[in-house]
């Protein structure tokens, strides 16, 4: 008979519109971490209303992580991570895990991309954001 370890970690890996797999698929309640890396800025003001960081998803979002869990976002666009933190920000029972400021210096668990290396040459800034689920 199998046991279970405490420190194994389950990953699923799907090719499907993350709006309706957090929707429809995934259980409430469930999710100890999320994480939203470099997603479309859609930099036009006239098309900010696709980016996935919308208070209707955050709620959907929020349904899924246990008590304590963590939302972690990343955007390489200063404007982008503007909006999340707006967003996030009123959410019931979301706090920021920064303990000052607004963005968290970029965790070392994190793997670095080679989009994220390159821009960092270029002097390019990204931010990192982490909300837990208080409530």
């Amino acid at each position: 008979m199998a046991t279970r370890d405490a420190n194994v970690i389950n990953l699923r890996i799907m090719c499907h519109d993350a709006v309706e797999v957090f929707e429809r698929i995934l259980p409430v309640t469930n999710l100890q971490a999320i994480q939203l890396f470099f997603p479309d800025p859609w930099q036009k003001t006239r098309h900010h209303k696709r980016r996935i960081v919308q208070s209707a998803f955050v709620q959907v979002l929020r349904g899924k992580l246990k008590i304590g869990g963590i939302f972690h976002m990343v955007t390489d666009w200063k404007n982008c991570a503007e909006h999340m933190v707006g967003v996030v920000n009123v959410a019931y029972g979301d706090k920021n895990a920064v303990t000052s400021g607004t963005y968290i210096p970029r965790p070392e668990d994190r793997p670095l991309t080679k989009f994220e290396a390159h821009g960092y040459r270029l002097g390019h800034g990204v931010w990192d954001i982490k909300y837990v689920r208080i409530e």
